[in-house]
Formats: structure tokens, C-alpha cells, sequence
């Protein structure tokens, strides 16, 4: 699937000759280090950072991108292309990038389809130098766009079935075996949002010559209507901070499903404030 957001290494690199584009490389410093797209700047942040949904959280977080992507050389007249080294393998980096920068309204953002893998799968030339960015005044939002939720409007949510909540987390998350990715114990609670629906972030995706690439549209439009989601739905998607669930949002956007936010916070938020509820244990059918 490739659509408006998704871009093939072959397309990228001949835009890379006739538009400016700023690339940036969501992996680990010693990843990039060892080969990266030319020109790339490396920006962990993307993945590592991670946000409440209060105000004050929101607040820093749009101060810390419109800070970094501004020093990556985001000036609004360039296009941002966001890589991963594959999209299966780095819990939805670059689509968590993609939707940072969504939030922030960025006028032009796309994402490498199958990531550095499928670059270095399609023999196109690779650098060990790392790139150096000339900074750019970030065009700052007037207000922030409307892709996100904050924990109020999600637990308001739980009390309207018309939206769906979606969790896309792991199964050992989903069924409550573990908090995180990050270990078993790293938040105080395992569980779900109650009346979540699971839809694993994996399934939206399938295995090609170039690596995990997105599934088709019919094919993604199939899957979530295993669990209920039509093109007119209203989804609300959460995983552990948002990575994943950005995975998500794209998989869905490009499918053309068209009304889906994400709760950014996620489990990392949720989980920590003992006032919210969750479910526990084995999901009952």
C-alpha cells in the first residue's frame, strides 16, 4: 500500500534530486552510525520521548519537536521523510515521527515504506558520515492539529460506544502479562482500557521482497472489520506511547478510513493514575 503518505526507496531517491527533503533517521545513534540514507539526521527523540497528555505535557512536547525538527532544517518549505530500519521492527518510529509532525501541522510529511531495509534492498547508496543539518525556523502551530485525544476525552469515551477504542499493543500488553515493552513491571498496572478492541499493529502489515511493507487497502479495510472498524468509523487508538498506535493511524488513514485519533499518552499515561479504570486478566468474549 502507498498512498499519500508512504514513499518507495526508488520514488524517494529521485525526489531527493529534484525537491528539497529533509531526512531523518529515527534509529538508534549506533545504527545510523554504522550506515544511514545520505544526508540523513539522525533524531532518536522521535522514539525515546515520552509525553503525557495533559497540557503541560502536550506543551513541552510541542516545544521539544518544534525545537528538533526546526534543527533538523524543517523550515515548511521542505518535505520530511521519516525512516525506521524496518516497519515491523521498531515498534512504528518513523509513523510516530509522521504523526508528531501531524500534530505540529507540517504541511509535508511522508514516510519510507519498509525503512532503511528496504533501501539498502533496493542497492541505492548508503553513508557512514554523519549528516550535518542547517538549521530552520520550525513553522510553529497556531494550535495544535486535531489527531490527538487526551485521557479525558478517552475515558468520556469509554461511556460511547459509538467509538471504538482500539488497543494495538503486543499480546503479552493486550492480555495483561506485561506493562510495556520496556519489561513487565516498568508502569504500575497491566491491563486495558476497558471496552478496547484488539487489533495487534503486526496484522496491518505483511512480508515483501522489500521487507514488512503495509498490507493493501482492501486487505487493512478486511482486518479491521474483524474487529468492527468500517470506513465511517470513529476510532480512538492507544498502545504504550504511541508508536505503534501511529503505525496504526497511517495503516488506517491511508486505507481511507478517515475519522481516527490517537490517545498519545497510552498505557505509559493511563496506567499510572490509579483513578482511571482498566480491565485485568484474560479478555472474556
Amino acid at each position: 500500500m502507498s498512498g499519500q503518505v508512504l514513499i518507495e526507496p526508488a520514488r524517494l531517491q529521485q525526489s531527493m534530486n529534484t525537491e528539497p527533503v529533509v531526512l531523518i533517521d529515527t534509529r538508534d545513534p549506533a545504527e545510523y552510525a554504522r550506515g544511514h540514507i545520505p544526508g540523513a539526521i539522525n533524531l532518536r527523540e522521535i522514539f525515546t520521548y515520552l509525553s503525557t497528555s495533559d497540557p503541560e505535557g502536550l506543551a513541552d512536547l510541542e516545544h521539544k519537536f518544534v525545537e528538533a525538527f526546526g534543527a533538523a532544517g524543517l523550515s515548511g518549505r521542505e518535505t520530511a521523510v521519516v525512516y525506521e530500519d524496518a516497519m515491523n521492527t521498531g515498534f512504528g518510529q518513523s509513523c510516530r515521527g509522521y504523526f508528531v509532525l501531524q500534530y505540529l501541522g507540517y504541511p509535508k510529511t511522508r514516510v519510507l515504506h519498509g525503512g532503511y531495509q528496504a533501501w539498502l534492498t533496493a542497492g541505492l547508496p548508503v553513508s557512514v558520515e554523519a549528516a550535518v543539518a542547517t538549521p530552520a525556523k520550525f513553522p510553529r502551530p497556531s494550535k495544535p492539529g486535531s489527531v490527538m485525544i487526551d485521557k479525558e476525552k478517552m475515558l468520556a469515551a469509554l461511556a460511547d460506544p459509538s467509538i471504538i477504542k482500539l488497543d494495538v499493543r503486543d499480546v503479552d500488553e493486550w492480555i495483561g502479562i506485561s506493562s510495556s515493552p520496556y519489561g513487565p513491571d516498568f508502569c504500575p498496572r497491566k491491563g486495558r482500557i476497558p471496552g478496547a478492541r484488539w487489533l495487534e499493529w503486526y496484522r496491518l502489515m505483511k512480508p515483501s521482497a522489500d521487507g514488512s511493507v503495509f498490507k493493501a487497502r482492501d486487505e487493512v479495510l478486511a482486518e479491521c472489520q474483524t474487529v468492527g472498524i468500517l470506513p465511517y468509523s470513529k476510532v480512538y487508538i492507544y498502545c504504550f506511547k504511541g508508536a505503534r498506535a501511529s503505525n496504526t493511524f497511517l495503516a488506517l488513514k491511508e486505507a481511507g478510513i478517515e475519522d481516527v485519533k490517537i490517545y498519545f499518552g497510552s498505557w505509559n499515561e493511563w496506567s499510572r493514575d490509579p483513578a482511571l479504570p482498566i480491565e485485568e486478566g484474560f479478555p472474556v468474549a
